[in-house]
């Protein structure tokens, strides 16, 4: 595993984003851990965030594409962030675009906001997590409405690795209908590789029982391949 995805599961904890315990999810399903992107709340953090969100854009596109869509509301925080991590990180400017939930119809109008998506531009979306891929079924027709661009895929910060709508996980579901790449910071499998029994950790890793419920969880709602 990379060094930048170890440090980001740490921050994740160190950051009260990532949390273990008894959880029940918005699908009503009951979850041992819970992941919440709106306790980044620092500039350190933010900071820290869209520096791994770059790497792994880069790690999955490199510099071939133009335009950060993040959608509303927690898109638009990633989006700024990352675009400023990525001109620092590798000295290219990537423009950032969001969208707003209702077209404002004064001053700056419209529904986007940062720049405009146009004729040619290649497109990456930025979110926090996701589970069903309802988002996507929101931001997609956005982005394609701007003009003749394409959406070369989706870059989230955690896969859970859960059952979609079928037995696949909500990101394999999304590559195959959008025909576009998709991926994430790290897994939920790669979280629970490092933090499971590390010593280097101590209160921040998980433990024998901890792990034995994801276990029970993945049995039940874990994606197939």
């Amino acid at each position: 595993m990379e060094q930048y995805k170890k440090e980001f599961i740490e921050f994740m904890v160190e950051s009260n984003v990532l949390k273990f315990g008894d959880f029940t999810l918005k699908s009503g399903r009951k979850s041992p851990f819970f992941m919440n992107a709106g306790s980044y709340i620092t500039g350190t953090q933010l900071h820290r965030l869209g520096i791994y969100y770059a790497k792994a854009i880069h790690e999955r596109f490199g510099e071939d594409f133009d335009v950060l869509f993040g959608p509303a509301y927690k898109g638009i925080p990633l989006s700024v962030a990352t675009v400023i991590a990525y001109q620092e990180l590798y000295g290219k400017d990537i423009r950032y675009c969001a969208n707003r939930k209702e077209a404002k119809d004064h001053g700056d109008t419209g529904i986007l906001l940062g720049s405009p998506i146009q004729d040619g531009d290649r497109v990456v979306i930025i979110e926090d997590v996701t589970t069903s891929g309802k988002s996507i079924e929101e931001t997609y027709p956005i982005v394609k409405a701007q003009g003749k661009v394409e959406i070369l895929g989706l870059v989230v910060s955690l896969n859970r690795m859960e059952k979609g709508t079928g037995d696949r996980s909500a990101l394999d579901e999304i590559a195959d209908k959008y025909s576009m790449k998709t991926g994430a910071i790290v897994t939920m499998e790669e979280v629970v590789s490092h933090l499971y029994q590390n010593p280097d950790l101590g209160d921040r890793g998980i433990d024998d029982e901890q792990k034995k419920k994801i276990d029970e969880y993945f049995a039940i709602y874990g994606a197939k391949a």
